[in-house]
């Protein structure tokens, strides 16, 4: 290419690295500036194996025998995938891994999970209901209240699922709200932590309200979609 040609080219690093801060603490991301669509199945996922006298649970922060993006052959769409480290005064306390968006249906079997979930769908008798960890008395700590989820459909026809992700922490971190939102996150807890609160809606019936709480009396709930778990090959695919 001539110096002519190349004066005349534009062009955005795949690599978005930035800085900010937020409630005393200091983060810096590395972003993958780019549409990903993903179909792959993740199987017997244990994070956060420790002695926690509290509430042992399983013992683990997370325990997912399944977590498969894609179910039933098809691909979730994300955005803006991220790799994030938290400082305080210069010490590191931690990072955490998610999208900026994701739309799709995804499976997951959760035997316990640290973190912040809601998902949203219908009982057996067709009436609302949800699951949601701050339902739980110990502050969604290896939570046990997911355990009836198949899977869930990220996103509706207002937009994409905002707030998927993932943290490793020495001690709990107020995040950020989500790109496009003011909705501040629940703070994230010592250890391994989930969140993952924004249009959700099971695949399948949920039992009737004994794990959640009643939907809103007019909230708007997606029928339920039942789905079988085939075999699927994991495969990625990203673009510009």
């Amino acid at each position: 290419m001539s110096d002519d040609d190349l004066s005349r080219a534009r062009g955005q690093g795949l690599l978005a690295i930035s800085n900010s801060s937020h409630g005393g603490f200091d983060f810096t991301r590395v972003a993958l500036d780019a549409e990903v669509e993903l179909n792959a199945r993740l199987r017997n996922i244990r994070l956060g194996d420790y002695r926690f006298p509290a509430r042992e649970g399983s013992g683990a922060d997370i325990d997912m025998p399944l977590l498969h993006f894609g179910q039933g052959g098809g691909k979730v769409s994300i955005t803006n995938p991220y790799f994030e480290v938290v400082y305080r005064d210069s010490e590191v306390v931690g990072m955490r891994m998610g999208f900026d968006t994701i739309r799709g249906d995804v499976g997951l079997k959760v035997n316990s999970l640290s973190g912040s979930l809601l998902v949203s769908g219908v009982d057996s008798n067709g009436q609302p209901v949800t699951i949601d960890s701050r339902s739980d008395s110990a502050g969604g700590k290896r939570w046990d209240g997911a355990a009836s989820l198949v899977g869930v459909r990220a996103g509706d026809a207002s937009g994409p699922s905002r707030d998927f992700w993932i943290s490793v922490l020495k001690s709990g971190v107020q995040f950020q709200a989500p790109a496009g939102t003011t909705q501040v996150p629940d703070a994230a807890q010592a250890g391994v932590w989930l969140n993952w609160r924004d249009k959700l809606v099971s695949l399948t019936a949920l039992p009737p309200a004994a794990i959640g709480q009643p939907a809103a009396p007019g909230a708007p709930v997606t029928p339920p979609v039942t789905v079988a778990l085939p075999p699927a090959a994991a495969s990625m695919q990203v673009g510009r």
